[in-house]
């Protein structure tokens, strides 16, 4: 039987407020374990908790900017269930008013996924297995505001996801209210999937993948369970209604726990924050503020600067690539050319040092001035490449550098034509293979010049040198 798999996420994003959720403890990710708590955090009697109206702030604007409708009044609620990471015995959500319902996230290629519900609740601590075996309890980030976006079953395969996740991730950092580092813990998704009979509407029964924290593991993981869950089904058997923990390591998922419902959590109103009210002027104020989207970005940068739909879509999926390239652009840079350098070189070299575009050491001036040595015949495209390479670390000064290392382009036409001679008469198979119809040979002898020339000479110039020698 052919299977269709059915996908819906809960993803879980910190947002990047001073201080945590309901107390004035510092929400920073890296700080010694158990330094930035209190009594509110940790639970302890008597502690009453206050809503940060920073965390509510962002929170608007996320559902406003993923087209969710605004809730004018929300309240709170306790989700009980008991582990290690969860001092108080129970978590403050929002089960009955989230602050956002009814959003989408649009794909690349225009498909829209719903976004059912954006609500406002505290992160849980986390647990850390020592050297010694022992596993113990950081408190730091109870407490920590987190938004949950969970959307319909929209989706059927891994890239699908991706592509959602890489768009949430991307509006989210563009509005300031999360990094959404997925190494730190500050997006982390669960994947509730089911298999279907192809062509079938019902959705089969689902398992929840939990806490996947690499766009890596999220697919791997799907595409693991879809064929763990067509193999149960293919024997005979009925998938379990489940919480499977995923081994990135192993590749493999193993079951946790059976899935809780709604009422094995126990959901109560939260007794100690009153309901909340956000005015229709508040709600336009932030509106009005809200700033230039991935979408909006991308339409600009092809209107305005000319690029190509994947170009733009490319630059902007980050917003530091985005903010790094118009900044270049703006000391000069042509924009055709610095996208070409962004795409490639810059992302060859973040890559390689395994960085993200927002720790990026180059300066926007360093590499403007590089694409203008390049466009004004001061360096040759190749030779300029081996510079950007010096430079990407330090963002040295590139005159300087090209100067301490004489790799100016030459551009002498009699030293060129010399060159070519030479090469011409070194070569004399060469010679005869493109006199008799063989293109190719013109490449290489080509090369020969530029390597004489310390592969500094203009490539243009030299190109023409040969053809023309050739041809006498």
């Amino acid at each position: 039987m052919t299977w269709e798999t059915v996908i819906g996420l809960e993803t879980h994003v910190e947002l990047s407020t001073a201080q945590k959720l309901f107390c004035r403890c510092p929400a920073a990710f890296g700080a010694p374990p158990n330094t930035q708590c209190c009594g509110v955090c940790t639970g302890l009697p008597g502690a009453l908790p206050v809503l940060n109206a920073q965390a509510v702030e962002y929170a608007v604007k996320a559902a406003l900017a993923l087209g969710c409708t605004v809730a004018r009044r929300f309240t709170f609620d306790r989700k009980h269930y008991f582990y290690p990471d969860l001092p108080k015995g129970y978590q403050i959500t929002q089960l009955r008013t989230p602050i956002g319902r009814d959003g989408a996230v649009t794909l690349p290629g225009g498909r829209a996924v719903h976004i059912a519900e954006l609500h406002l609740e505290e992160d849980a601590g986390k647990l850390k297995r020592g050297d010694d075996g022992a596993v113990r309890c950081d408190y730091n980030r109870c407490g920590v505001p987190l938004i949950e976006i969970v959307t319909a079953p929209d989706f059927s395969s891994a890239e699908e996801v991706v592509a959602y996740l890489e768009a949430l991730r991307a509006t989210l950092q563009y509005l300031g209210v999360s990094d959404c580092k997925m190494q730190e813990g500050s997006l982390r998704c669960d994947v509730n999937l089911s298999l279907r009979p192809a062509g079938s509407r019902a959705l089969g029964t689902r398992t929840e993948l939990k806490n996947l924290a690499s766009l890596k593991a999220i697919a791997q993981a799907i595409k693991h369970e879809s064929a763990r869950q067509a193999a149960v089904l293919e024997h005979g058997g009925a998938v379990t209604r489940e919480t499977r923990r995923w081994s990135e390591d192993e590749g493999r998922s193993c079951a946790a726990r059976s899935k809780e419902d709604a009422l094995d959590y126990r959901y109560l109103p939260e007794p100690d924050l009153p309901p909340a009210a956000l005015s229709e002027a508040y709600i336009a104020a932030l509106a009005a503020r809200q700033p230039e989207l991935p979408g909006q970005r991308r339409a600009r940068y092809q209107t305005a600067y000319g690029l190509g739909e994947y170009d733009a879509e490319m630059l902007t999926s980050q917003k530091a690539l985005a903010d790094f390239f118009e900044e270049t652009v703006a000391l000069g840079a042509p924009p055709k050319q610095c996208a070409n350098w962004v795409l490639g070189e810059v992302l060859r070299a973040l890559s390689a040092r395994g960085l993200e575009a927002a720790a990026l050491p180059l300066s926007p001036r360093t590499l403007a001035r590089l694409i203008g040595l390049v466009e004004t015949g001061g360096l040759n495209r190749n030779t300029a490449a081996v510079v950007f390479d010096a430079v990407f670390d330090s963002s040295a000064d590139v005159d300087e550098y090209v100067r301490a290392h004489a790799l100016e382009q030459i551009g002498d036409t009699d030293l060129i034509g010399r060159a070519a001679e030479e090469a011409l008469a070194a070569n004399p198979k060469s010679v005869a293979d493109y006199r008799a119809g063989k293109e190719k040979a013109l490449g290489f002898l080509v090369g020969q010049v530029m390597r004489s020339l310390g592969g500094k000479a203009d490539p243009h110039a030299v190109n023409r040198a040969v053809r023309e020698r050739l041809e006498r």
